[in-house]
């Protein structure tokens, strides 16, 4: 009865009981050590938990194994993981086959309403290289000079050696500037906010330059404004030249990588060269004008045009949004040459014939179509292989999966994401613009944009994941579409406005009288249908405008909105076409 208690130390400590005891020692220890090494005691801490989790790995295998040593345990293993296995197979194929049967019967659907879906459909066709203005020697040599053999290696067919491809000039490396330069700050006209461009600046731009650098050659005695510019942009009159030579070539299709895996990585080098050549063109033109030499001015515009041409059949939005904005470019000496009645009557119907060559809101359903086909082609490439998917960009931002996840996701959950993607452009994007009809609706256009907002911002599930990735802003697209295909409807009245004074003396009191004599038929506003709203002015000019993206006549007014920094003391007010009217209008004599 007098038994003495035992001692906590003799005791047996084995099991989790012992593994927790020991723990706390090695955690002490470590500690200890740490404390007399005058180590940190974060650092100390972290060796302290990474033992622990090791040892504690080392337990749970030890034990995992003693277990399934026992063959009635080891059976037992055998079957539930073998259920388990099946349970998984069986989710994987419920899930590819119901995605993989969504798909396709939502395709199925529409391919009877004569719309396609994969990328290829929207490839243009091939043209003969002999017949393209894409091909020409300027074109190849060019881009191939300025981003090399392995960026563009499809414009030749081959790897150029290096020896080849220091032969290259790159004949089209045109700017107005030099360097980054912007230019002079107060020499650029606006025909949206009625200002004509003033040549002095320029002027004293390319002779202040001549100081330091011989980039644009100059008069050694001042010459006219215009005179001093045309000089200066002389040193492009070779390539311009031979532009306008390869302009009358009947097709042109820039040869593209349309085969690249992923769609995404399609590299489009030719749009920034482009734009450029454009931007030379605009300020040769009112240069010509003011210098007298219309004829020439004219010719500089129909080039302009025609590079505006060049990429009409590419099924990228991207080089549509170019397109449009190379036509703004190309508006203001029109404008301008319209503002100081420069322009004959044969250069106005010239100039109304190939603008009425432009057709905006059809261009905008090619270019909606493209992006459904590089969507569904980029989706369709993240199937196999999958392990791909962490290096694909995005349109809206957004983290891919781990390349280990991104591995196990099932195969219909790719075709849910394309569904999804593909039904918000043809049920609510492409439909936007009525060819037929010549018009856009806002009202349309802010609806798609509700779907599309609810779409992105409800609860993310593995169905819509890409959606939000891939589906950029749409409905600020279909805008700048609308505002373009008016712009170029506004300046056709105004060429026909133009013709009419020259032959009356006066501009009419209404747009009526302009067809069939000035114009086979007026067109009528995209944003609802209706007609131009037009008045004369007391001094002799006139204001022509459509309602505006906001459905609402405000009397011509436009508005602006400030966005960027010209320099440090201003900002630069550019035309908000989301408010106001859209409105051609003259400077105030």
């Amino acid at each position: 009865m007098d038994e003495k208690p035992k001692s906590i130390w003799k005791k047996s400590w084995t099991g989790w009981s012992g593994f927790l005891l020991s723990s706390v020692l090695v955690f002490a220890i470590v500690e200890t050590i740490g404390w007399l090494a005058g180590a940190d005691a974060g650092l100390t801490m972290s060796i302290a938990g990474i033992l622990i989790v090791v040892s504690s790995v080392m337990v749970f295998g030890a034990c995992l194994f003693r277990w399934l040593f026992s063959w009635r345990n080891f059976k037992r293993f055998l079957f539930a993981f073998a259920c388990f296995a099946t349970l998984i197979a069986l989710t994987y194929a419920e899930e590819d086959w119901r995605g993989w049967h969504a798909w396709n019967q939502f395709k199925h659907e529409w391919e009877a309403k004569d719309e396609k879906f994969n990328f290829a459909s929207v490839v243009p066709p091939p043209v003969p290289d002999d017949q393209n203005f894409a091909m020409v020697p300027i074109w190849v040599e060019s881009i191939e000079a300025e981003y090399g053999t392995n960026v563009t290696r499809q414009w030749y067919g081959k790897k150029l050696t290096e020896q080849e491809r220091a032969k290259l000039v790159d004949r089209l490396q045109m700017s107005l500037t030099a360097g980054y330069s912007d230019g002079p700050a107060d020499g650029h006209g606006s025909w949206e906010k009625a200002s004509l461009t003033d040549l002095k600046p320029w002027q004293n731009y390319y002779r202040t330059l001549a100081a330091t650098t011989n980039l644009f050659p100059v008069a050694p005695q001042p010459q006219t404004p215009a005179q001093d510019v045309l000089l200066a942009l002389s040193k492009y009159d070779p390539a311009i030249e031979e532009l306008r030579q390869a302009g009358q070539l009947p097709y042109s299709r820039f040869p593209l990588n349309y085969g690249e895996q992923p769609p995404a990585g399609i590299l489009l080098p030719h749009l920034a060269v482009l734009k450029r050549c454009s931007m030379v063109l605009q300020l040769r033109a009112i240069a010509e004008l003011q210098n007298g030499e219309s004829e020439k001015a004219l010719d500089d515009v129909k080039l302009s045009l025609r590079l505006i041409d060049s990429i009409r059949t590419e099924s990228f939005l991207i080089s549509h949004l170019v397109r449009i904005a190379m036509l703004q470019i190309t508006l203001q000496p029109i404008w301008e040459g319209l503002a100081e009645h420069k322009w004959s009557d044969a250069q106005l119907a010239a100039l109304e014939m190939e603008l009425a060559k432009l057709d905006l809101l059809e261009d905008y359903k090619l270019a909606m179509r493209g992006e459904m086909g590089l969507q569904g082609g980029n989706i369709d490439y993240l199937i196999h292989p999958r392990q791909e998917l962490p290096d694909m960009g995005f349109e809206s931002g957004g983290s891919p999966p781990p390349r280990f996840i991104s591995s196990l996701i099932p195969t219909g959950w790719f075709y849910q994401n394309r569904l999804n993607c593909a039904r918000m452009m043809v049920e609510f994007y492409i439909p936007l613009t009525d060819v037929n009809q010549h018009t856009v609706s806002p009202a349309a256009v802010r609806h798609a944009d509700g779907v599309m907002a609810a779409e992105i911002t409800k609860r993310t599930t593995p169905f819509n994941v890409l959606e939000k990735m891939l589906l950029p802003a749409l409905g600020n697209a279909v805008k700048k579409f609308a505002y373009a295909q008016s712009s170029v409807d506004l300046a056709r009245v105004a060429i026909a406005l133009e013709r009419y004074r020259l032959a009356h003396g006066e501009f009419p009191e209404s747009l009526d009288t302009l067809a069939p004599q000035f114009m086979e038929k007026i067109p009528h506003d995209v944003i609802g249908g209706g007609p131009f709203h037009y008045r004369r002015t007391s001094d002799g000019q006139f204001v022509l405008y459509s309602v505006g993206w906001n459905e609402r006549d405000d009397g011509g007014v436009v508005e602006t909105k400030v966005v960027g920094v010209t320099d440090r003391k201003s900002r630069n007010p550019i035309w908000d076409i989301s408010q106001g009217d859209w409105v051609w209008r003259y400077p105030q004599k």
